[in-house]
């Protein structure tokens, strides 16, 4: 029997597809429990608001129809809520469909590169693979800052983008807004810099951490943000740039049709307007984190100052089991965290910040497996 020969480009040949965290259901069918917790994926500890999920059902009777064209009431939505024109904004399938264009879009394959610091989200490495873009790393320093330095020297004239994510991802490490301020001013202005800010919501003093509000001044800046964090939509795949305009309509001439369904864009909608769930996010988000942060570090664990809704740690030098093991046995217990070695980090996991309830039975399930 003779066998078709799929015409696969060989850069893609060797691609490992994304790991996302585990799912609760399927722990639950493994180690037959009927509890279990999950604090891997940097999902909304409150769930989605209830003012969203009415409106999510109100509207379910129209998933018949396409959403509207370039999703005007969203981007109403959005001008509001930052005060910037409707025209700056593209929405996407979560922020990673941005990504996805800006790569496609911006640097020619063969000609320009892309810098990002490493470890980083894996999306930036895999569409610059897919595309045939140089793709160049510049290790983060040992404490898990930026290395400016080092980030500058990676730049050159062909240099078509530069990635920051801040706060970082999987440290949660968030540079002062004028440390990125004067790093982006050294660079050339042919480089375009994306700053990936998806846990953004979560920092102490916004206004000290991120340069949106000052976007004004650096025209060769981009700014993601999504609606998967904080606003608590992670399924619905909802995601937005702010940008200069004519860069914003040269993605939306080529992004798909329709990339944004009709209920993403009627939840991201209602998300924006319901800011006591959102302030109770913060609340929890800010206070958890600081009790985790506290608890881990009683154990003798070494926790790294974090600004996003999740904490990276390594475990005490007394112990004895390595940190995949201590994923697994947490994982027998019904707690799901994220092991970091698909960032190169195999010695050091990081957890979701959850509920007060979820907090302590991670510690709690932490002390017992440390001891």
């Amino acid at each position: 029997m003779s066998t078709f020969s799929y015409p696969v480009r060989s850069e893609v040949q060797s691609f490992d597809p994304y790991t996302p965290g585990l799912c609760i259901e399927e722990i639950q069918e493994r180690f037959n429990l009927s509890v279990v917790v999950k604090m891997a994926s940097n999902e909304n500890p409150l769930g989605v608001s209830p003012q969203v999920q009415r409106v999510i059902a109100n509207h379910a009777d129209r998933v018949f129809r396409y959403a509207q064209s370039d999703m005007p009431n969203l981007m109403k939505a959005l001008s509001e809520f930052h005060g910037i024109a409707p025209g700056h904004f593209v929405a996407g399938n979560g922020s990673d469909e941005l990504i996805d264009l800006l790569i496609r879009v911006c640097p020619s394959p063969g000609v320009h590169n892309v810098v990002t610091s490493k470890p980083a989200f894996s999306m930036y490495g895999l569409q610059c693979r897919l595309c045939g873009v140089e793709h160049r790393e510049v290790p983060l320093k040992e404490d898990f800052s930026f290395d400016w330095q080092r980030l500058r020297a990676a730049v050159d004239a062909h240099t078509a983008m530069l990635f920051l994510t801040t706060p970082d991802n999987p440290s949660g490490y968030c540079p002062p807004a004028s440390d990125v301020a004067d790093f982006v001013r050294s660079l050339p202005s042919t480089c375009l810099v994306v700053v990936d800010e998806a846990y953004t919501h979560f920092v102490d003093d916004e206004a000290m951490q991120s340069l949106l509000a000052r976007r004004e001044e650096f025209p060769n800046v981009v700014f993601l943000r999504t609606f998967s964090k904080c606003f608590g939509l992670a399924g619905l795949r909802l995601g937005y740039g702010v940008m200069p305009v004519e860069l914003a309509n040269i993605l939306k001439s080529v992004r798909s049709p329709f990339s944004v369904n009709l209920l993403a864009e009627e939840a991201g909608i209602a998300a924006l307007a319901d800011v006591t769930f959102h302030k109770a996010t913060l609340d929890v988000v800010r206070s958890g984190r600081a009790f985790l942060f506290s608890g881990m570090q009683q154990m003798g664990c070494r926790v790294y100052p974090s600004q996003a809704n999740f904490l990276m740690f390594s475990l005490p030098k007394s112990c004895s089991l390595s940190a995949r093991r201590v994923f697994e046995l947490l994982l027998e217990k019904g707690v799901i965290i994220r092991p970091l070695s698909s960032y190169t980090l195999p010695d050091h996991l990081r957890v979701s910040v959850g509920t007060m309830a979820e907090n302590t039975l991670f510690l709690t399930m932490l002390q017992g497996v440390l001891a």
